[in-house]
């Protein structure tokens, strides 16, 4: 099968908006290509790079290409939309966010080639105790790891982005047997799958986009842990009667900051907030914002050029005597 890549100029802090309108109108794939997400893993140095080409750090890192793929029928309709609602986006973010030029160019690809290639690049992702393998890839787990398989057609979310891996790992850190977990904007449900197979009771999932709902619930099948999720096509929790010991919420600063006032209703006064989807010039307003809800930073992580913040109740963080509390322990 036939179908048009749409590829948009943006950049680095644009480009997760972009794709999450291009995810809006597709379910065969969006790729985010980012000269920045290289060259920060080779200065981490925690990758298997043999060689970088140097002329990449030389490369204007404001140009990132967001591609997705889209029907040929009707690619032309289907982008002009896309397009449509980028700007409206850029509008929306006057004076915080630099979108670039939105140059879009288009050419035609054959489906069986972009999907393969695909497959395969993409390996079990060791994050902790979590291993997230692809669902067509044979994977014999160690007696301490847990798996979460993903299939080929998923939206959002497969551990390999930082802010993704970070919330998986401090879920480790703070999930007990037996908790509740509230995840918004579950994406593909990774972070929710991820908590019952650690020993979360109850999973929480939440997302506005319904091709997320649609991948979460097809990933909570396909891990057997449907029977313990619950996914909704909402922005948050509705039943505040629901108390989650940890909630997640990976999705960008300013919609964080949107709502900061009603994630904590959900959560336990005992319990724990990780956040992420947080980039530096957006990290103080975020604080700022669940501060003013009584919330407290015990712990502040940094990989590349994003951050994850795990907060608790003021009364809760001191009680618990939480070293590093305020800015919290940093990490990059």
């Amino acid at each position: 099968m036939k179908y048009t890549e749409l590829t948009v100029h943006t950049t680095t802090e644009a480009s997760e908006i972009v794709a999450d309108v291009m995810w809006n109108y597709t379910n065969f794939g969006v790729s985010v290509c980012d000269v920045n997400d290289v060259i920060a893993l080779q200065n981490a140095k925690d990758g298997y790079w043999d060689y970088i080409d140097e002329t990449l750090r030389e490369t204007s890192r404001g140009d990132v290409l967001v591609k997705c793929y889209l029907e040929e029928d009707s690619a032309e309709k289907t982008a002009g939309e896309i397009m449509r609602d980028i700007f409206l986006a850029r509008e929306r973010a006057a004076g915080t966010i630099y979108f670039g030029t939105l140059e879009e160019t288009k050419r035609q690809v054959d489906g069986d080639d972009w999907i393969e290639v695909w497959k395969k690049h993409f390996r079990p992702i060791h994050l902790s105790r979590i291993v997230v393998v692809p669902e067509w890839i044979k994977y014999e787990k160690a007696e301490n790891e847990e798996t979460v398989l993903l299939d080929s057609n998923m939206a959002f979310g497969t551990g390999e982005h930082e802010t993704t891996s970070m919330c998986v790992e401090e879920l480790q850190n703070v999930l007990r047997p037996g908790d509740i977990c509230i995840d918004v904007g579950c994406g593909s449900g990774i972070l929710g799958i991820s908590a019952v197979k650690l020993g979360a009771e109850k999973a929480y999932l939440t997302d506005v986009d319904p091709i997320a709902v649609k991948s979460a619930e097809h990933n909570a099948r396909l891990n057997g842990v449907f029977e313990k999720c619950v996914v909704a096509h909402a922005d948050l929790l509705e039943n505040t009667q629901v108390k989650g010991d940890v909630v997640l919420a990976n999705i960008t600063g300013e919609i964080l900051v949107r709502l900061a006032p009603d994630i904590p209703k959900n959560m336990k006064r005992s319990g724990a907030l990780i956040l992420s989807g947080i980039i530096e010039s957006r990290l103080a307003m975020v604080k700022d914002a669940f501060l003013s809800q009584g919330l407290q930073v015990v712990k502040q992580r940094q990989k590349g050029d994003w951050f994850a913040l795990v907060l608790r109740f003021a009364s809760s963080a001191a009680e618990t005597n939480v070293s590093g509390a305020g800015d919290g322990e940093e990490e990059k």
